[in-house]
Order: structure tokens, then sequence, then C-alpha cells
């Protein structure tokens, strides 16, 4: 198993791009960490760069102490999983799984006991003697993890494993592969786009953009704490609400004022009480915000309602918020098809109840649900 430490990593391409600034990160033995970002944001880099595929600009890599800059890639000891699953078609799954120990000249009786022990772990028995053709997705990205956990690694990479199956699937591998993590106590540097596979997958979460790291924390902290406006609008599903808003002073106590609506601090009314006067950016997520019969007093905001999205067990309803003004989440900003669509306030409800479009509905906020950020950088206060 191995520990593996970022010490101030940077990749630069030919022409200037700048992939990974200044990385920081310290992987523990054992420990599944979840690289996640938009795209282009540097995880797949910082991946390539563990299993020698990159080269390093700068900083430092180590590998158990190792320094492991200019290691070459099959002295590292590192398995990788890639998206498109890389499975040999002529082959069968006993083949497909053995292939790295008998290229390591492995003897035929030791591959065939390592193939049987990792075929029965991720159920794959029946289908020893199938072609990858003959299988699932789902079968298929077995077969590959199979492949990477029968060399008993140092380390596993995954690239975007899931990105390929179907929702259903989706799910269900992802309590798989947490699950055979735990078993095999391999240590696991896993990339996903996707903040649900980061949430539900890793011990802690390395949430990147534009090449450097944002935040790294447990799945929960992300939530609760997030460090800027790109990780609370990144992290949580639905994403949450920005709205602008001015940090007052309210019978001496901090208040932020949203156009005619006034949310109460709480708690958060000391670290605010330095921005009186100043403009911020208030998040509330979706499930925050409570129905409430007390519209028009402070810490309710009323909306007018304007599309309501029927999930089932809850319903997702979409805000016009009037003298209030929100505003898009840092984490869609460049895309310009998204800009230009006005940005409606989201709250979910229970889905019992009948809410149709038009109807005008009171919430209230608690205090201890709401995050507040500098308008000017970003940061939590």
């Amino acid at each position: 198993m191995a520990q593996i430490v970022f010490d101030g990593i940077n990749k630069t391409y030919e022409g200037g791009h700048v992939a990974v600034q200044n990385l920081n990160l310290e992987i523990r033995d054992g420990e599944f960490m979840v690289l996640v970002g938009p795209s282009g944001c540097g995880k797949t880099t910082a991946l390539r760069m563990i299993a020698g595929l990159e080269d390093i600009t700068g900083g430092e890599l180590r590998i158990n102490d190792q320094v492991a800059n200019t290691l070459s890639p099959r002295h590292r000891d590192i398995a990788m999983v890639f998206q498109s699953y890389a499975l040999y078609p002529h082959l069968t799954v006993a083949e497909n799984i053995g292939f790295g120990l008998k290229v390591r000249r492995m003897s035929a009786i030791d591959i065939q006991k390592k193939v049987s022990d990792v075929a029965e772990l991720l159920e794959l028995t029946d289908f020893l003697k199938r072609k990858p053709a003959k299988l699932s997705g789902g079968q298929r990205q077995r077969v590959a993890m199979g492949r990477a956990l029968v060399r008993s690694p140092n380390a596993f990479l995954m690239d975007e494993p899931l990105s390929n199956l179907d929702a259903r699937l989706r799910g269900q591998m992802r309590s798989e592969i947490a699950k055979l993590q735990r078993m095999s106590a391999v240590t696991t540097v896993y990339v996903t786009h996707d903040q649900v596979e980061a949430m539900t997958m890793g011990d802690r979460v390395a949430v990147m953009n534009k090449g450097t790291l944002q935040q790294l924390d447990t799945p929960r902290a992300l939530y609760d704490r997030p460090a800027n406006i790109f990780v609370a609008g990144f992290i949580g599903s639905p994403p949450i609400n920005f709205l602008e808003g001015e940090v007052i002073a309210q019978g001496g106590a901090p208040t932020v004022k949203l156009g005619r609506f006034t949310l109460p601090l709480g708690a958060h009314g000391e670290r605010a009480a330095s921005h009186v006067g100043r403009k911020v950016i208030v998040g509330v997520r979706p499930e925050a915000l409570r129905l409430t019969s007390t519209g028009g007093t402070p810490g309710t905001i009323s909306a007018r309602t304007a599309f309501v999205e029927d999930l089932g067990a809850t319903l997702l309803v979409q805000l016009d918020v009037e003298d209030a003004t929100l505003v898009h989440g840092t984490v869609i900003e460049e895309e310009e098809d998204i800009k230009s669509i006005r940005p409606r306030m989201r709250a979910m409800i229970d889905g019992g109840l009948s809410i149709t479009a038009g109807d005008t509905l009171d919430f209230s906020v608690d205090p201890a649900a709401i995050h507040l950020f500098d308008a000017q950088s970003g940061m939590a206060l």
C-alpha cells in the first residue's frame, strides 16, 4: 500500500497552458481519495502524474517517501482502471484478469489461484470463460477492476470508471467499488466530475477548479462548511441558491438584507460583524427552505412558483423571487447558454403537497443553514 504526496506540484504544457498549479495534497495509506471538479480542472492530469503518464513541470511527487518524479510507470506498482475498461476482446474474463500476472511470468497455478480468488470477490466466477462482448457494462467494469486488484498494487487509480454506465448501474457500482476498497484497504485515488460519486464514495474529497485545489475535507464538511462560492455551488444536488445581499445592523445584531427581505444570521452574526454595510453572497440550499404560513416576517422569503418537477417523494420547485437578486454560481458562470437564463431559486418540498405554477409560497430560512461569502473574493465568512 502507499502514501502519495503532492508537494507544490505544477504541470504546464507546451504553449503555456497551466493544467495544475501548486498542488499540495497528501493521500494517506489505505485512504479512498476522490478528486472532483468540472472538465478541465486538472484532476485527470494529477492522476496521470501519479501513474507516471505525465511529466511533472515543478514540485515533488512522493510515493511511500520515495521521490517519484522520474520513476518509470512500471516501477511505481500502480494499477489503473480506465473509463473505457480497456479489456482485450479476444481473451476470456479469466485471461483478462490474469494478463498482468502472465506478463510477470508468474506460474500458471499461482495465476489460476489469484484469478479465482478475485473472481469470487467480484462475483465473476460464473463468467470466467466468457469474452467481454458477452458481458454487461457492469460486468466489464468488474473485470477491469479485477485485473487491477489481482496484482495487489500499492495503489489503485480510477479515472471516471463509471461514466459509461447507466444511472442504475452507476448507483450499484458506486457501492461495490467502495466496499471493495474497504475490504482490500488499498490506497485509491478516484477521479470524477460527478459530485454524487464524490460525496458517497470518498473518505476525503479534493475539489479542484482551473488547476488549483479549492478545498480538501470529508464529504460532510464540504457540504456543511464550503470554503468558497465555487465549492458551495459544486457540492450539493440540486445546487445551492445564491442571492446578493448586504449585511446591516438591525437591533444591535448583524442581519442580511435581500431586497425587501431580511434574514437573521444567528451564529453567523459574529463572523458577519466586520461586513456591516458591505455586499455579500448568501447561499441557501434548496432543502433548507421550509414552507411557512408566517410570510412577511423577518427570516422568511416569498416567491412565485415558476415550474414544479415532481420527483415522487419530493417536489423540486423553481421560484421567481421579487425584490431579491439571484445569481448563478461560479461553477457555471462561463457557460454562455446558462448565463443567458434568468436564475431561479430552488426549493425541495414534500412530494405530497399540491403546488402549481403561479402559486405564491412563503419560506422560512433557518439561520444555521445560511452560508455567507464575501462578494469580492468569494471566500466564506
